[in-house]
C-alpha cells in the first residue's frame, strides 16, 4: 500500500488535525494516554490492535509532537509514551467526542463510562462553543474566514 501524503499544505485546520489524530487508533491511543497508559503492551491490550499498526500510530504521534518517549519510570528497559503539552491540549477534543457519544450513541439506561471531575465527584459539564461574551454559539452564528 502506498504511503499517504500528509496534509501539511492543506489550508483547513480541521483537515490538518484529522491528518494527525483523525484515525481510530491514533485518537484511542490519545484517549488511553489521558487515562494513564504509557507502555506499548498496555496500549495493545487495551485496544486489541495489531503490533505493526500500533507501532506505526505511536511513531506518527511522536513525530507530530503529541507524544514523547521517555525511559520507563520503574527503571526497566522499556520506554514509555507520555503526552506532551501539545498532546494534552487535545483534551477538549476527547471530551467533546465523549460527550457527543454519551448523548447520541447509547440507549437510555445503557451502561457506559462518564468523565468525573475529581474535585467535585460530579460528571463534567457539557462542553459548548461560546462567544467572547459567554453566550452559546450555534453553527448558524459562525462562519469560516480565510486568514491571508
Amino acid at each position: 500500500m502506498p504511503r499517504r501524503e500528509p496534509l501539511t499544505a492543506e489550508p483547513c485546520p480541521v483537515a490538518r488535525s484529522v491528518d494527525v489524530v483523525g484515525d481510530r487508533w491514533s485518537l484511542l491511543i490519545v484517549r488511553d494516554a489521558f487515562d494513564g497508559m504509557r507502555r506499548f503492551g498496555d496500549f495493545q491490550r487495551s485496544l486489541g490492535v495489531a503490533r505493526n499498526i500500533l507501532s506505526d500510530r505511536l511513531r506518527r504521534l511522536v513525530e507530530a509532537g503529541v507524544l514523547q518517549t521517555q525511559a520507563a519510570s520503574d527503571g526497566s528497559a522499556y520506554q514509555e509514551y507520555v503526552l506532551t503539552a501539545k498532546g494534552e491540549s487535545l483534551f477538549p477534543i476527547v471530551v467533546a467526542l465523549r460527550q457527543w457519544g454519551e448523548q447520541h450513541l447509547f440507549a437510555r439506561g445503557e451502561r457506559h463510562s462518564v468523565l468525573i471531575d475529581k474535585r467535585t465527584g460530579q460528571p463534567i459539564a457539557l462542553m459548548t462553543p461560546q462567544s467572547t461574551d459567554g453566550s452559546l454559539l450555534l453553527p448558524a452564528a459562525t462562519e469560516v474566514q480565510k486568514v491571508p
